[in-house]
Protein backbone atom coordinates (compact mmCIF):
# COMPACT_ATOMS: atom_id res chain seq x y z
CA UNK A 1 0.00 0.00 0.00
CA UNK A 2 2.87 2.38 0.64
CA UNK A 3 6.00 3.16 -1.37
CA UNK A 4 8.83 5.49 -0.52
CA UNK A 5 10.56 6.60 -3.73
CA UNK A 6 9.34 9.98 -4.93
CA UNK A 7 10.60 13.11 -6.58
CA UNK A 8 9.04 16.37 -5.42
CA UNK A 9 8.75 18.79 -8.34
CA UNK A 10 6.84 21.82 -7.08
CA UNK A 11 3.83 22.98 -5.10
CA UNK A 12 0.65 23.45 -7.00
CA UNK A 13 -1.24 25.95 -8.99
CA UNK A 14 -4.76 26.97 -9.67
CA UNK A 15 -6.34 24.99 -12.48
CA UNK A 16 -7.19 27.25 -15.39
CA UNK A 17 -10.50 27.47 -17.23
CA UNK A 18 -9.33 24.91 -19.78
CA UNK A 19 -9.02 22.27 -17.05
CA UNK A 20 -12.59 22.87 -15.96
CA UNK A 21 -13.85 22.82 -19.55
CA UNK A 22 -12.18 19.44 -20.09
CA UNK A 23 -13.68 18.18 -16.84
CA UNK A 24 -17.14 19.40 -17.82
CA UNK A 25 -16.83 17.74 -21.22
CA UNK A 26 -15.81 14.47 -19.58
CA UNK A 27 -18.81 14.64 -17.26
CA UNK A 28 -21.39 14.94 -20.06
CA UNK A 29 -21.69 11.22 -20.91
CA UNK A 30 -21.76 10.00 -17.30
CA UNK A 31 -24.42 12.60 -16.46
CA UNK A 32 -26.55 11.57 -19.44
CA UNK A 33 -26.16 7.92 -18.45
CA UNK A 34 -27.33 8.63 -14.89
CA UNK A 35 -30.40 10.41 -16.23
CA UNK A 36 -31.08 7.65 -18.79
CA UNK A 37 -30.74 4.86 -16.24
CA UNK A 38 -33.31 6.57 -14.02
CA UNK A 39 -30.88 6.74 -11.11
CA UNK A 40 -31.89 9.35 -8.56
CA UNK A 41 -29.63 12.27 -9.56
CA UNK A 42 -29.34 13.38 -5.93
CA UNK A 43 -27.92 10.02 -4.88
CA UNK A 44 -25.65 9.83 -7.92
CA UNK A 45 -24.51 13.43 -7.40
CA UNK A 46 -23.76 12.96 -3.71
CA UNK A 47 -21.85 9.75 -4.44
CA UNK A 48 -19.87 11.37 -7.28
CA UNK A 49 -18.99 14.40 -5.17
CA UNK A 50 -18.10 12.28 -2.13
CA UNK A 51 -15.86 9.81 -3.96
CA UNK A 52 -14.22 12.66 -5.90
CA UNK A 53 -13.57 14.52 -2.65
CA UNK A 54 -12.08 11.37 -1.13
CA UNK A 55 -9.89 10.84 -4.20
CA UNK A 56 -8.73 14.47 -4.04
CA UNK A 57 -8.00 14.03 -0.33
CA UNK A 58 -5.99 10.87 -0.91
CA UNK A 59 -3.96 12.65 -3.59
CA UNK A 60 -3.35 15.59 -1.22
CA UNK A 61 -2.31 13.21 1.56
CA UNK A 62 0.06 11.38 -0.79
CA UNK A 63 1.53 14.68 -1.99
CA UNK A 64 2.13 15.78 1.62
CA UNK A 65 3.83 12.47 2.36
CA UNK A 66 5.99 12.88 -0.75
CA UNK A 67 7.08 16.34 0.42
CA UNK A 68 7.98 14.91 3.84
CA UNK A 69 9.86 12.02 2.20
CA UNK A 70 7.64 9.52 4.02
CA UNK A 71 6.03 6.27 2.93
CA UNK A 72 3.57 6.89 0.12
CA UNK A 73 0.13 5.70 -0.87
CA UNK A 74 0.51 3.10 -3.61
CA UNK A 75 -0.47 3.96 -7.15
CA UNK A 76 -2.82 0.98 -7.14
CA UNK A 77 -4.73 2.56 -4.24
CA UNK A 78 -4.94 5.90 -6.05
CA UNK A 79 -6.21 4.11 -9.16
CA UNK A 80 -8.78 2.23 -7.08
CA UNK A 81 -10.35 5.52 -5.97
CA UNK A 82 -10.38 6.69 -9.61
CA UNK A 83 -12.00 3.44 -10.70
CA UNK A 84 -14.66 3.76 -7.99
CA UNK A 85 -15.75 7.00 -9.66
CA UNK A 86 -13.33 9.47 -8.11
CA UNK A 87 -11.57 10.22 -11.37
CA UNK A 88 -12.97 13.79 -11.53
CA UNK A 89 -11.48 14.59 -8.12
CA UNK A 90 -8.24 12.90 -9.14
CA UNK A 91 -8.18 14.91 -12.37
CA UNK A 92 -8.52 18.19 -10.44
CA UNK A 93 -5.98 17.07 -7.81
CA UNK A 94 -3.42 16.21 -10.48
CA UNK A 95 -3.63 19.71 -11.90
CA UNK A 96 -4.13 21.62 -8.65
CA UNK A 97 -1.48 19.79 -6.64
CA UNK A 98 0.83 18.97 -9.57
CA UNK A 99 0.78 15.37 -8.38
CA UNK A 100 1.15 12.31 -10.61
CA UNK A 101 0.65 14.45 -13.70
CA UNK A 102 4.07 13.98 -15.27
CA UNK A 103 4.55 10.23 -14.74
CA UNK A 104 3.60 8.68 -18.08
CA UNK A 105 2.90 5.16 -16.81
CA UNK A 106 0.57 6.57 -14.17
CA UNK A 107 -1.19 8.83 -16.66
CA UNK A 108 -1.70 5.91 -19.05
CA UNK A 109 -3.62 3.97 -16.40
CA UNK A 110 -5.48 7.09 -15.21
CA UNK A 111 -6.72 7.91 -18.72
CA UNK A 112 -7.62 4.26 -19.33
CA UNK A 113 -9.85 4.49 -16.24
CA UNK A 114 -11.42 7.75 -17.48
CA UNK A 115 -12.02 6.15 -20.90
CA UNK A 116 -13.55 3.09 -19.23
CA UNK A 117 -16.03 5.34 -17.43
CA UNK A 118 -16.77 7.15 -20.70
CA UNK A 119 -17.24 3.83 -22.50
CA UNK A 120 -19.60 2.48 -19.84
CA UNK A 121 -21.67 5.66 -19.94
CA UNK A 122 -21.76 5.64 -23.76
CA UNK A 123 -22.65 1.94 -23.93
CA UNK A 124 -25.37 2.27 -21.29
CA UNK A 125 -26.95 5.01 -23.41
CA UNK A 126 -27.00 2.48 -26.28
CA UNK A 127 -28.59 -0.22 -24.13
CA UNK A 128 -25.30 -2.12 -23.73
CA UNK A 129 -25.30 -3.23 -27.38
CA UNK A 130 -21.53 -2.76 -27.81
CA UNK A 131 -20.61 -4.66 -24.65
CA UNK A 132 -23.04 -7.38 -25.64
CA UNK A 133 -21.39 -7.64 -29.07
CA UNK A 134 -17.95 -7.98 -27.47
CA UNK A 135 -19.22 -10.67 -25.10
CA UNK A 136 -20.84 -12.52 -27.99
CA UNK A 137 -17.59 -12.36 -29.97
CA UNK A 138 -15.71 -13.97 -27.09
CA UNK A 139 -18.33 -16.71 -26.76
CA UNK A 140 -18.07 -17.65 -30.43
Amino acid sequence: MYTRDAVHLNSGRRPNAGVFLVLLALLVLPTLAVVDLAIDPRIAGVYALAISAVAYGVYAYDKARARANEWRISEATLHLFELMGGWPGAFVAQRRLRHKCSKRSYQLVFWAIVLLHQWLAFDSLHRWKYSSAVIQAFRA
